[in-house]
């Protein structure tokens, strides 16, 4: 048995979220990224196959690089070729980018040591063709008081505030290692690197400090709101299309939650 480890990107708009889900629909089950790949993977090795994602993205949400490993009984397709065999069983929303194999105790979840987000923002109008992959919001934010009320989230935080209701996460204390804004071309981006993130986390974030740059707030504002744990304090949660998680970080310090 060899452990495999598969870099994916997907589209999803036309999914409900990464996780399985099969009796969320009146006891039937729901388009997920995992239950897809896991159809693929069954097809390709005559039985069914686990797949372990390195984290849950929410209905909507893209990725660019999600990390998840299975282990395959078939020894005899190189580990390259992986790429090719799952993406000719899988619909166009899904892509196989890479595929390497790793030792047999590596787990895409719990190896895993940093997760980041980019959250697309577009301060003007925005091509149709775009729509479904940004956030069109008609006003130009300043950029210094942007990344100014960022520089907060920095070290292990609790960030209760930002936590969806229904999260059942045991810890609300997250390490963030960095968290700024951008410009890439026209588009205006937000990057949030952390071990590990809550329920709408980064939507939570990124609409509350877009609402409060708006605003007229400051970086003592949003700290305050920060530290108040309260969620009543925060802004509107960005909608899930904006939001892509691009890459998955194997290498740095691994923090438990």
């Amino acid at each position: 048995m060899r452990n495999i480890l598969l870099t994916v990107s997907y589209d999803g708009t036309d999914f409900c979220g990464w996780q399985r889900q099969d009796f969320s629909d009146c006891g039937k089950s729901v388009r997920t990224v995992q239950e897809v790949i896991e159809t693929a993977l069954e097809k390709l090795h005559k039985q069914k196959v686990k797949l372990i994602g390195s984290g849950r993205t929410d209905s909507g949400v893209h990725a660019k690089a999600q990390a998840a490993n299975f282990f395959s009984p078939i020894d005899s397709i190189p580990v390259k070729k992986y790429v090719l065999a799952l993406n000719s069983f899988l619909p166009n929303d899904i892509r196989i980018m890479d595929s390497e194999e790793v030792s047999n105790d590596f787990n895409s979840r719990f190896s895993a040591t940093s997760r980041v987000y980019r959250y697309f923002i577009s301060p003007t109008d925005t091509l149709a063709t775009e729509m479904k992959y940004v956030w069109s919001i008609n006003h130009i934010p300043n950029l210094d008081v942007l990344n100014e009320m960022a520089s907060c989230l920095r070290g292990e935080i609790d960030c209760a505030t930002f936590a969806a209701a229904g999260d059942q996460s045991k810890s609300t204390f997250r390490y963030i290692d960095n968290a700024h804004f951008f410009y890439e071309g026209k588009n205006l981006v937000f990057e949030i690197e952390a071990n590990a993130f809550l329920w709408k986390m980064v939507r939570s974030i990124t609409g509350s400090l877009i609402h409060f740059e708006k605003m007229g707030k400051n970086a003592d504002y949003f700290k305050q709101v920060l530290l108040s744990c309260d969620r009543k304090q925060v802004g509107p949660t960005a909608p899930a299309h904006g939001l892509f998680l691009w890459k998955i970080n194997f290498d740095g310090i691994r923090r438990h939650v």
